[in-house]
């Protein structure tokens, strides 16, 4: 209950903000002076007249750049964005190539196009605030910051803002810029039979998102899908939760009192870890194929008559991937509880011994809660990339084995992310891969938001300081 007043007291608050916002531009037009005013449909117009040409200019260069960037370029593919195109590839009656539109460059400039003018309004706003201010010093008797002063400040007090902008324009063009295209082509029939420029697509409103949840049918991936989700929060749980008590086990063993030799018992785990995955995983992999190296061997010593379907059954299969990432897992659990381990003051463990308690009892009652409570951060990571570890599937099996009751190309051991890898590549089937990534993204988001309030680190932030 608390929760959603919550909530709607921010959905009032942006409101009541936005209704502020916009009294202020129109207040800020009605006192400001003519210089002001001109801001208004020049942008920096304001602050050459005052002097300030360095954020004229600014303003001004940013506002050309975008208008001709909106209307020189974008408005091309702005304009057809909400039909992704009318007309395919064809001929003329001069019987040349007559190529006609392009849905994924619409799409791709059209979303660019949108951003841009939503950049243009935010400027146009600061520079509606910067002339706003301007006034407010003037009226108060005040020296406007000099030209010197304001391109001084983006090394001094304003570093900030100049150190970060190459960074954030990055990030914006590699990765918040596809991911926005990736969840609108979610709303697209875009497949193999509509590959542009030869097809066209087109938006198909919410069509796939049902798709991927209505189990039978013709064209349906509900089945597939809620196997393949089922498979991944399976594998996550047992290749984190194994690796993480299988691997704190071994650290406890080896930092007994009474073990000999524990340099080389790390050493030898820590060599899992030297070799390359990719190495290691594919060398794995083909051990256990129908004529790899552990079935030959089992026949020739009499053990088995036939060689075990470890890769073509789908239990073997997935068992045996969860076994051989305790090879690659405990190692790494190992180290990071090694450390950790020694930083447990020896006076608790004394202080227990003395009230009686035995081994099993000082774990659960020490060793367990302060490795929860230090790790329980990296417990949650550990889980959502499990979620997502795409190297141990498709290394091993390729998500094998396929089965025609599985749609999509998925096999019993696939991931959602190896089984979008393989909509995409294979299957070029690009709404669907678009959806399954989307629904990667809810899964690990619900994990994260629900698991990480439980955590004792965060319930209990002093727990052991």
């Amino acid at each position: 209950m608390g929760e959603k007043k919550a909530s709607g007291n921010k959905i009032t608050g942006f409101f009541k903000w936005l209704a502020a916002d916009i009294a202020d531009i129109g207040t800020t037009f009605t006192d400001g002076s003519w210089k002001t005013k001109l801001s208004y449909l020049i942008m920096g117009g304001g602050q050459l007249l005052r002097g300030q040409y360095a954020r004229g200019i600014a303003f001004l260069a940013l506002e050309c750049g975008m208008l001709w960037f909106i209307f020189g370029f974008g408005m091309n593919y702005l304009k057809d964005f909400l039909t992704l195109g009318t007309k395919g590839r064809g001929f003329n009656p001069d019987g040349t190539i007559s190529y006609g539109d392009n849905s994924f460059f619409i799409l791709l400039y059209g979303l660019l196009t949108i951003i841009v003018i939503i950049a243009l309004i935010l400027v146009w706003r600061l520079n509606l605030r910067d002339n706003r201010n301007s006034e407010r010093l003037l009226k108060e008797g005040k020296h406007l910051p000099s030209n010197r002063k304001d391109l001084h400040s983006l090394l001094d007090q304003n570093f900030d803002k100049t150190l970060l902008a190459l960074p954030l324009l990055g990030i914006f063009v590699f990765t918040a810029l596809p991911i926005i295209f990736m969840i609108c082509v979610a709303f697209t029939n875009y497949d193999f039979n509509h590959q542009p420029p030869a097809q066209l697509f087109q938006w198909v409103g919410l069509e796939n998102f049902r798709n991927i949840v209505t189990v039978g049918g013709k064209g349906n991936f509900g089945g597939t899908f809620f196997t393949v989700l089922l498979w991944t929060l399976v594998w996550a749980f047992f290749a984190t939760f194994l690796n993480y008590f299988l691997g704190m086990g071994v650290a406890i063993l080896i930092n007994k009192k009474g073990v000999k030799l524990k340099k080389l018992w790390r050493t030898i785990l820590v060599m899992t870890i030297a070799v390359p995955q990719f190495v290691s995983l594919l060398y794995v992999g083909k051990m256990f194929a129908s004529d790899g190296l552990v079935n030959s061997y089992l026949i020739k010593w009499g053990i088995i008559e036939k060689a075990i379907p470890f890769w073509t059954n789908p239990t073997y299969a997935r068992i045996l991937i969860i076994v051989i990432n305790l090879w690659i897992g405990i190692p790494y659990m190992m180290l990071i509880a090694t450390g950790l381990l020694m930083n447990i003051p020896a006076d608790l463990y004394e202080s227990a011994r003395i009230d009686g308690a035995n081994q099993f009892q000082m774990f659960m009652k020490i060793t367990l809660p302060y490795m929860l409570f230090v790790t329980g951060p990296f417990l949650l990571t550990s889980f959502i990339g499990n979620l997502n570890n795409f190297n141990v599937i498709f290394l091993l099996n390729q998500g094998q084995p396929q089965s025609m009751k599985l749609t999509g190309g998925a096999g019993y051991t696939d991931l959602l992310v190896t089984w979008l890898y393989k909509m995409t590549i294979n299957d070029t089937n690009y709404k669907m891969a678009a959806v399954i990534g989307i629904m990667v993204f809810l899964v690990t988001a619900v994990i994260s938001l629900v698991v990480y309030n439980f955590l004792p680190s965060v319930k209990d932030e002093e727990g052991f300081q």
